[in-house]
């Protein structure tokens, strides 16, 4: 099947979601399955596989052999979803209840368990010559994953966190998933190890990008169009890469202003985020973040071009895809 870069990623992930609702995860107790078919079916964008899938499409165009092993990567990721929201104690998730809200922590702990084995029973659809290899790097990302989140909460309790122990956090927690995901494609297509590298490390300085972004668009995001509350992380005093970089930066009284606004416990959401966001702008922080980010993109876009693909439409479509994620507003 040949496609052009205009509908190729639209194919790839129409294709994705109706191989992946045709999966039957288990039936019976209903509260262990049922949590499992309502997080799948809460959508998404299916981002992970997508790139796996377009990884693929890189090298071969048979993709629908790699669409079992890419809906693996998303059963992985919803597992993760499932299990953060219980620590982060989050009541919602693509705007619907969390697992562990619609039925109890209990379910949801158990629930996202069979998750992680029905990953694996979908990796083993990968071919016998590859499975090793693809096991190996999928349980090193599944620990790298675990200790980012592990990292994240640590940052809660800890008074000081540096810039390079927020970015290797950010790194692991979110970055080595999607730089799994493309490594993975090119592994099941057949790709070189030089090519399957740089995709990897493509995806984890992107992923990396992606987060920097987040974190600038929960401040300085068009509240119309952002979807949550703009500066609910001022409000939480978490350790943004904003947040880490003003307290490095603020001196005198920019700093006793911003360790007093950190130490409140009563006090009015709007002032605070109103507060707070005009000593980022005093401090340049948003256009430090933004370097930050855009070094990260370039670094990841510098990583496609020694690729030696088959598909040049595929390798747009991956392009094309990346840069409408970076562009996003909300």
């Amino acid at each position: 099947m040949t496609m052009t870069k205009t509908n190729l990623s639209h194919e790839l992930l129409e294709q994705l979601e109706n191989h992946m609702q045709k999966f039957s995860y288990g039936s019976s107790p209903e509260e262990l399955y049922e949590p499992i078919s309502y997080i799948m079916s809460l959508g998404g964008k299916r981002i992970r596989p997508l790139l796996t899938l377009l990884a693929y499409s890189l090298y071969r165009d048979d993709y629908e052999k790699a669409l079992t092993p890419a809906s693996a990567v998303e059963v992985f990721h919803n597992f993760t979803l499932v299990h953060d929201d219980i620590m982060d104690e989050a009541p919602l998730r693509r705007g619907k209840p969390t697992v562990h809200k619609k039925w109890n922590i209990n379910n949801a702990i158990l629930s996202g368990d069979v998750m992680l084995v029905k990953a694996y029973d979908m990796l083993l659809h990968v071919p016998e010559d590859k499975l090793a290899v693809c096991l190996r790097l999928f349980n090193q990302t599944a620990t790298e994953v675990c200790e980012g989140q592990q990292h994240d909460m640590n940052f809660e309790s800890n008074k000081a966190v540096l810039e390079s122990e927020y970015v290797e956090m950010i790194r692991q927690k979110t970055a080595v998933l999607l730089g799994f995901a493309l490594q993975y494609g090119a592994i099941l297509a057949g790709a070189s190890q030089d090519d399957a590298q740089h995709l990897y490390d493509f995806g984890v300085n992107i992923g990396i990008g992606f987060q920097l972004k987040d974190d600038l668009l929960d401040v300085y995001a068009d509240k119309a169009k952002f979807g949550k509350q703009v500066g609910g992380d001022i409000i939480a005093n978490k350790k943004t890469f904003l947040l880490i970089k003003a307290k490095e930066l603020a001196i005198d009284g920019d700093k006793e202003e911003l360790e007093s606004w950190l130490s409140k416990v009563d006090f009015d959401k709007e002032e605070k985020v109103k507060a707070v966001t005009a000593l980022y702008d005093k401090l340049g922080i948003k256009n430090i973040t933004e370097a930050k980010m855009e070094s990260y993109f370039e670094r990841g876009f510098n990583q496609l071009t020694t690729l030696d693909v088959v598909n040049q439409e595929a390798l747009l479509a991956l392009k094309g895809l990346t840069q409408n994620l970076i562009e996003r507003e909300k």
